[in-house]
């Protein structure tokens, strides 16, 4: 398997992480919070991981020993992110709003935060790696860096044009990053260095 197909999964996963941020966003402005939206976020935050390993690989050279450890924070905090997002939209929203109360009160809150205890500082600290690496798009870094952590911050609060905007933006900043990634894929020089520890 060859570097170039790594990095057009990962775009591909990037595009499909991206649209299930940016389509539930723009609808829930209109609907709130229904099935297909959940859906769709919940399905979604799978394809993260690929996507992040895809724009590590494509600036790794530049990014040294840092890079290396934001990107392993980002996705280990993604991994567990991915698992809130699926809880969350596919089991939580389903119950009845005083089990799901009662369930968020007790050890599942304790979990859920330390899950966004792991993926802020790892999406902002990958964030920060793609802006000192400058390979991939600065203005789409600080998107991935400054939307994502927003949505995990204000993700308990209710459906806002607000929330929606941030959504979308966070979608714009995930397919750019994607298609910079799929763009320069077949680039000889992306190649994956030896990381000295």
């Amino acid at each position: 398997m060859s570097i170039s197909w790594l990095l057009r999964f990962g775009a591909v996963c990037g595009v499909l992480t991206g649209l299930s941020l940016g389509i539930p966003g723009a609808i829930e402005t209109f609907t709130g919070e229904t099935a297909a939206t959940s859906f769709i976020a919940g399905v979604g935050a799978t394809f993260a991981a690929p996507a992040v390993t895809a724009f590590h690989l494509r600036q790794s050279a530049a990014a040294g020993r840092f890079g290396a450890i934001a990107y392993a924070v980002n996705v280990l905090g993604l991994g567990l992110f991915a698992g809130v997002a699926f809880s969350l939209n596919l089991v939580v929203f389903f119950l009845d709003e005083t089990v799901a109360a009662e369930l968020l009160r007790g050890p599942t809150r304790l979990a859920l935060l330390g899950s966004v205890a792991v993926f802020v500082p790892g999406v902002l600290l990958f964030g920060l790696a793609m802006l000192r690496a400058r390979v991939l798009p600065w203005p789409a870094a600080v998107g991935y860096g400054v939307f994502l952590p927003l949505l995990a911050l204000l993700a308990p609060l209710p459906d806002t044009p607000l929330i929606s905007g941030i959504h979308l933006m966070a979608c714009v900043s995930l397919i750019w990053l994607s298609l910079s990634t799929w763009s320069r894929a077949g680039e000889a020089r992306v190649a994956v260095p030896a990381v000295q520890v």
